[in-house]
């Protein structure tokens, strides 16, 4: 399970932010094992007036991209790697440059989110492991 946000500067084509969808999803279940179908992705987009980005060490261009991705806590730091690498490489794929990607990953317990009617995720049989 996980609760995604990836911010875009406006002006992207439908077609390329579903392409953006499914390339961070894909990455999930790759370096993840996150299910397929388990994780809920959202894309924010942002007139560039409201933004501030990145000017250090190279300012970045218009197809700069942030992922946030909201989580269990649990998995070993190199699943951690291979998930950026994953969402590098495909977003590239899509004409974003490496150094234009950030991605955050907030950490939180199972017991601390809410799921399948409101119990606690720690006391629900999730059908996949969160320690990979």
């Amino acid at each position: 399970m996980a609760l995604v946000r990836i911010e875009i500067l406006a002006g992207r084509s439908p077609e390329e932010k579903r392409q953006l969808l499914d390339a961070v999803h894909d990455g999930l279940v790759a370096a993840l094992h996150v299910p397929p179908g388990d994780a809920t992705l959202r894309v924010v987009e942002h007139r560039p007036e409201d933004v501030a980005l990145p000017t250090w060490p190279r300012p970045v261009g218009d197809r700069y991209t942030l992922i946030e991705i909201t989580m269990f806590s649990g998995r070993s730091a190199a699943a951690k790697r291979e998930l950026y690498r994953e969402l590098v490489r495909r977003l590239g794929e899509l004409g974003t440059p490496e150094p234009d990607v950030t991605v955050v990953l907030v950490e939180s317990p199972p017991e601390s989110w809410g799921v399948r009617g409101g119990r606690p995720a720690s006391e629900v049989e999730l059908g996949f492991r969160v320690d990979v």
